[in-house]
């Protein structure tokens, strides 16, 4: 027989683990490297449950575990790894590329550098403050706010917003 904790655990993971795997995409920009994010998140704050849930917001204390994660997998992977093989046509998810809204959008997201990808996340997905995803990433408010103005920029030369995201007034015209 499980415990209650055991048991306000596995609710927790069932409930929330969709919302976490798709938070864990549009940190890394893989739906593989999405669900790695998060299991391992889970795994970490399973350990941690009994003393985190009565803290009043599990979840927020997953994102800053996943957020931080990601940032360590991404301090680790600096280099590229080559590979001699193309593949045939490009794999991607159709639940991911759906999801809130144009699809287009993150994809150029994606093909940002993985720091200002982060910054913008937490920023505009998460509604954090500079002063938060300095504190999450382990940089400065001035790197926060200088890599948001880069990643802002790249996304405006290489994002065009669809007719459909158009006329649904989710991106506003530019003046």
């Amino acid at each position: 027989m499980q415990s209650a904790d055991g048991q306000a655990f596995e609710e927790f993971v069932r409930a929330r683990s969709a919302a976490l795997v798709r938070y864990g995409y549009v940190l890394t920009g893989n739906p593989h490297d999405a669900a790695d994010l998060a299991q391992e998140a889970l795994a970490r704050l399973g350990s941690t449950w009994s003393r985190v849930r009565h803290k009043g917001d599990p979840e927020g204390y997953v994102r800053t575990i996943m957020a931080r994660l990601h940032i360590s997998w991404w301090r680790k992977r600096r280099r590229e790894r080559l590979s001699g093989d193309v593949p045939e046509q490009a794999h991607t998810e159709a639940g991911f590329a759906h999801a809130d809204g144009d699809g287009g959008l993150w994809q150029a997201l994606a093909r940002l550098p993985r720091r200002q990808r982060a910054v913008l996340v937490l920023r505009y997905y998460e509604h954090r403050t500079d002063e938060e995803i300095a504190e999450h990433l382990g940089i400065t408010q001035g790197t926060v706010r200088s890599q948001a103005f880069r990643g802002l920029g790249k996304l405006r030369a290489s994002w065009h917003p669809t007719s459909t995201t158009r006329r649904e007034g989710m991106v506003e015209s530019r003046r």
